[in-house]
């Protein structure tokens, strides 16, 4: 039997105990009975939740900091609501509107939209500036950032 993970819900943002051989099988959160994982990107612009996600879940998160005014923004949305949907359940993707969550945006020193961030334990391990519209290539920057 493999040890269990904590993940996050994201609706309640309850914390699950999910063993890894369980995550590719819809595991629900165990308060609000929702799925774990439903291929979209989370919203996270409070920052409670987001530090929930960032620091009491054990998966992968990657957050694409973005602005509802931003051309390239909503130009690379689809793409990462697709990559989205590839990367999950070993990753949870999460967007950041940096207009209505400006305190996310100043503390991770957000400088240009949209930027990808991928933080692993807790910490930020990588980022990307620019937008990337091809899921492909979101998955694969994502990947390729995960520490050996």
């Amino acid at each position: 039997m493999t040890e269990p993970l904590h993940v996050v819900c994201p609706h309640c943002h309850t914390t699950n105990r999910v063993r890894a051989d369980q995550l590719g099988s819809a595991p629900t959160c165990g308060q609000c009975k929702q799925p774990l994982f439903a291929g979209q990107p989370v919203a996270l612009n409070d920052a409670a939740a987001f530090d929930k996600h960032l620091t009491r879940s054990q998966l992968p998160l990657l957050v694409d900091f973005w602005a509802p005014w931003c051309g390239p923004c909503r130009m690379m949305a689809p793409a990462y609501a697709q990559a989205a949907a590839l990367l999950e359940p070993r990753f949870r993707v999460a967007k950041v509107d940096t207009e209505a969550a400006q305190a996310l945006g100043a503390r991770y020193n957000i400088r240009s939209i949209p930027t990808l961030a991928l933080f692993v334990g807790g910490r930020e391990v990588a980022r990307q500036p620019g937008a990337l519209t091809n899921p492909a290539q979101i998955v694969q920057w994502a990947r390729a950032q995960l520490p050996r």
